[in-house]
């Protein structure tokens, strides 16, 4: 199935911004579960200049700068995406979490030792007692790896409460896991504290859901989690919706947690107050 995105970030200012620069993670990846066919950027007022490249993680990230007086800046995305449909997994084959952390902490091959700074400390996620505690029940002696995290995914979507007034971009995830609400951010940062405490290797991940219901993290940019299981590659898995992403799951880029992905990012000389409105289309298509 193929999925076309349409995402929008329009920012209003109250007096002209003399000089803005920005920095976008809004092209979509290439990986097994998807291939990109189409994608195109869309920057009004016209960037005096723009250079576009691969960040870190590998991720398409885009700066650009305007230099001429300007009251709003519309930013619009637009994506097609092929997703591919893989065989689903059966989580006992996994090796146990136990295996996979210390694996991960040898790292004698290529992809355990890409793996290994995914299991520590990163700006917006902080390896803590209390999110060790949390996963405690999920991850009991010699569980498979896969079935640790489906039951850990399962846990969260179960016990927290999505509410976008819960939460900011800069709250920390301790205050999230002691109120149990926020939003699908959140989720995610929670979901990778807890399995970095046990040692398994998780990353951020961005992009967009299609989702037939009509759901808050339908009309936005979506998070969720990939953790490492060697053999088996990244493993993919969303507590918003208590899923493993498949065919409806567009991913644009990852990184350690939301500071190294954000959708929209910069800085503006002037401007006053200002408003930011953010619009996303996610629509099924054949090809």
């Amino acid at each position: 199935m193929a999925l076309r995105v349409k995402h929008t970030t329009t920012y209003s200012y109250s007096n002209p911004v003399s000089v803005s620069h920005t920095e976008v993670h809004l092209a979509p990846r290439a990986d097994r579960n998807q291939t990109p066919l189409e994608h195109r950027l869309t920057i009004n007022p016209m960037p005096d200049s723009s250079i576009t490249r691969d960040d870190y993680f590998g991720n398409t990230v885009t700066h650009f700068s305007i230099h001429e007086p300007h009251e709003t800046l519309v930013i619009t995305s637009e994506s097609l995406v092929d997703r591919h449909s893989l065989e689903a997994l059966h989580p006992a084959l996994t090796p146990s979490w136990e295996q996979v952390a210390l694996e991960v902490r040898r790292h004698e091959t290529s992809a355990t030792f890409e793996a290994l700074e995914f299991v520590f400390d990163s700006p917006r996620v902080t390896i803590a007692p209390a999110f060790a505690a949390y996963a405690a029940p999920s991850f009991p002696r010699s569980r498979p790896m896969l079935e640790a995290a489906i039951d850990l995914c399962h846990r969260i979507f179960k016990d927290f409460k999505y509410d976008q007034r819960a939460t900011t971009v800069t709250t920390p995830i301790e205050q999230v896991l002691n109120k149990r609400k926020g939003v699908c951010q959140d989720f995610a940062h929670v979901m990778i504290a807890c399995m970095r405490s046990r040692g398994v290797p998780a990353r951020y991940v961005s992009g967009y859901v299609h989702s037939a219901r009509q759901s808050a993290s339908a009309q936005a940019s979506h998070a969720w989690v990939s953790a490492f299981c060697p053999g088996f590659g990244w493993l993919d898995f969303d507590p918003t919706n208590d899923v493993m992403p498949a065919g409806r799951h567009v991913t644009i880029a990852w990184g350690r947690d939301y500071s190294d992905v954000p959708p929209v990012q910069g800085v503006a000389l002037g401007g006053g107050e200002q408003t930011i409105e953010v619009g996303v289309e996610v629509l099924a298509q054949s090809i």
